[in-house]
């Protein structure tokens, strides 16, 4: 399907350029796009990776990992049939899950990363995404986010009366993006244009563990001083939460909280690993180190992915095609109650998460950050997720080939995101 819609945006693009008289702009579009997956992702994301893979690594030495996944085990092993209970990408998923969840991307991306890898350890297909691989990307493109800070933070700029009041709309639109996501993966691998294909015994890899997989131990507990030195650093970090909550001018208690614990999680688990890592005895630096040197390779790997993607995706808007898809689907678009301002960011948002954005905030700049467009595109613009960069950076990185039936239960998500996005905001702000 990935080759049928990259062939489309390239051919449609180019032909409307001609046809609009807009072919220096298709022209500029495509270097730009070039340049920007590889300086504006492919290097930055790289960099990133180094830190949080090698977080990663102290996480798994250490046993935390083992024991995060110990606690969902029974969820994952329902939701993922085809992977060992004790295997590391359970608790690689999970910590990708829970970064989704408060909004850390930069830390969700390289985890999320490591799980692909993780589970592609188990692929007996290289080349074709396992139905474990399907079902964690159903998740990774329609994950339940608690805060959407970016459209948040965007509309409390533009000086919104209540820039918080979109975060209980956008729930309710990814929660049922998220159940569409789980409910259409589950179905649809079960119809045959998406059966997996036989193995072929030539290039059938055989399953090893994974060089940085901890090994399975039942660890000591710690020492009374280890937990106190352990405990005063949670403590810390807990104080620091109820801080910022309570400074807060939130007029809601529950939403401060939630944006505070965002605020401090990063900084949290930058020094939690590395300390329970070392209380237990890892070398924390070497073992740092190991994990980090993985970074730059998943970069370069996942580059190609990311030209081919931004430049179709850019062709096609240089050429005005989101334009002309606008004013055709106008007449629809009044049936539905969706204003005529806020369709261009739905159609880009499956492809494009910062030209969503910057879509976002024109619209919240021509419409009033107030007015039910702007409300109705941030409940969008943190429901839904850039599903085609998901499934070109992550498939990438294991160099997946055909992706099944990933991309059609992403946009199915989507749509459910933005259906659900259209129901609440109809009644909440109208």
């Amino acid at each position: 399907m990935l080759n049928y819609l990259w062939l489309g945006l390239i051919l449609c693009g180019v032909t409307l350029g001609v046809l609009t008289g807009h072919t220096e702009a298709v022209t500029t579009a495509t270097f730009d796009a070039c340049k920007s997956s590889l300086m504006s992702i492919a290097l930055p994301l790289g960099a990133v990776m180094a830190l949080w893979l090698g977080i990663m690594r102290l996480a798994e030495k250490s046993g935390a990992v083992e024991r995060l996944a110990s606690v969902l085990r029974p969820l994952l092993v329902r939701l993922f049939p085809e992977v060992p209970a004790d295997h590391p990408a359970m608790g690689a998923m999970v910590m990708n899950i829970a970064a989704n969840m408060l909004g850390l991307g930069n830390a969700a991306t390289p985890l999320g990363l490591r799980a692909m890898q993780n589970l592609e350890s188990l692929n007996p297909r290289p080349g074709t995404a396992s139905n474990a691989m399907c079902t964690f990307l159903a998740i990774n493109t329609s994950s339940v986010q608690l805060i959407p800070s970016t459209a948040v933070g965007i509309l409390a700029a533009a000086g919104a009366i209540h820039p918080t009041a979109i975060i209980g709309t956008a729930f309710v639109a990814t929660t049922c993006s998220f159940l569409t996501g789980i409910t259409s993966v589950k179905l649809l691998q079960r119809l045959p244009m998406f059966a997996l294909p036989p193995i072929d015994p030539l290039k059938q890899k055989t399953a090893q563990p994974l060089e940085n997989a901890p090994v399975p131990s039942a660890f000591a507990p710690l020492p009374a001083w280890k937990i106190t030195l352990l405990s005063a650093y949670v403590l810390l970090f807990l104080w620091e939460i109820l801080h910022l909550t309570f400074l807060s001018h939130d007029s809601s208690l529950l939403i401060s909280l939630i944006q505070s614990v965002s605020l401090v999680a990063i900084p949290f688990l930058v020094g939690f690993f590395p300390l329970y890592a070392a209380l237990r005895g890892v070398a924390v630096y070497d073992e740092f180190i190991e994990g980090a040197k993985e970074g730059i390779q998943v970069a370069l790997r996942i580059f190609p992915y990311l030209v081919a993607i931004l430049v179709a995706v850019g062709i096609f808007r240089a050429a005005g095609g989101i334009d002309l898809l606008t004013r055709a689907l106008s007449p629809v678009l009044d049936l539905i109650g969706l204003p005529a301002q806020v369709l261009p960011l739905v159609l880009v948002r499956p492809m494009s998460g910062s030209a969503a954005t910057g879509l976002f905030a024109e619209i919240v700049k021509s419409c009033g950050p107030d007015s039910y467009a702007s409300q109705l595109a941030g409940t969008i613009l943190g429901g839904t997720e850039t599903t085609l960069y998901v499934l070109a950076v992550y498939f990438g990185s294991v160099a997946i080939r055909r992706g099944r039936h990933a991309l059609a239960a992403g946009l199915l998500a989507d749509a459910a995101g933005v259906a659900a996005s259209l129901v609440i905001c109809r009644l909440v702000f109208k």
